[in-house]
Parts: C-alpha cells; sequence; structure tokens
C-alpha cells in the first residue's frame, strides 16, 4: 500500500493507494453502462504462483497517479463513448478530493454483462 504525502497546515496528510483506488470505484459506478468494477478472470491454472489481481490499480510516482480499471460494461452501449465518461469522472473525482495530480487513467473492459430476461415472460 502506497500512501502520498503531503504537508499541511500544522502537519501531514497521507492517502493511501487504496483511498484513491476507492474513490475511482465510485467515480466509475456512477456512469451510465458501466455494470461493475471487476478483475480479469484467470483461470486456476493462470493463478498458480500469481497474486489475485485487483480490479481497480493505482502507481503513485512523484506525486502522480495513474490508475487502471477493470470494468464490465452493459451490451449494446457504445463502449468508447462510456470509456471517455469513465476517464473523465475518475480523474475529477480524484484530483477534487485529494489534489492528487492524475496522469492516466486506463481502461481494460473485462466483460458484457447482458440483462436478465424477465422470468413472467413480460
Amino acid at each position: 500500500m502506497d500512501v502520498q504525502n503531503s504537508d499541511v497546515v500544522g502537519g501531514s496528510l497521507q492517502i493511501s493507494t487504496d483511498v484513491i483506488a476507492k474513490i475511482a470505484r465510485l467515480a466509475t459506478l456512477e456512469v451510465e453502462g458501466v455494470r461493475g468494477v471487476r478483475a480479469e478472470t484467470l483461470s486456476a491454472k493462470s493463478l498458480l504462483g500469481k497474486s489475485i489481481p485487483k480490479p481497480i490499480s493505482v502507481q503513485l510516482v512523484d506525486d502522480v497517479a495513474e490508475i487502471t480499471v477493470s470494468l464490465v460494461v452493459s451490451y449494446g452501449c457504445k463502449i468508447p463513448a462510456i470509456s471517455e465518461k469513465v476517464q473523465e469522472n475518475v480523474k475529477n473525482a480524484v484530483q477534487n478530493m485529494t489534489s492528487i495530480t492524475v496522469s492516466k487513467v486506463n481502461l481494460v473492459v473485462v466483460g458484457v454483462a447482458v440483462e436478465e430476461a424477465d422470468p413472467a415472460g413480460e
């Protein structure tokens, strides 16, 4: 867990990359057409000896964040339009709440969700 340090009046402020990831997750889920945030599904064979991937990763270098979000979109939506809105939402939310500069918001679409059919047939 990396921590962002800033000087504030009378002390210091530390913001964990886990907090930045949580903000990014919530900002992603606000976008219409996003059905979820989840890590890419890996087979049991590929998991041997590897750590389980996180759905959102934050790289913090010299007080600048690069965020990667793995998401699931709704079937039939325009992925480029949703991607642009997610990138904008995440960047604005993180920068407004933390004052940390976001250089990039990378997106990985790991799934497409299909609406469930109404069991009553309606």
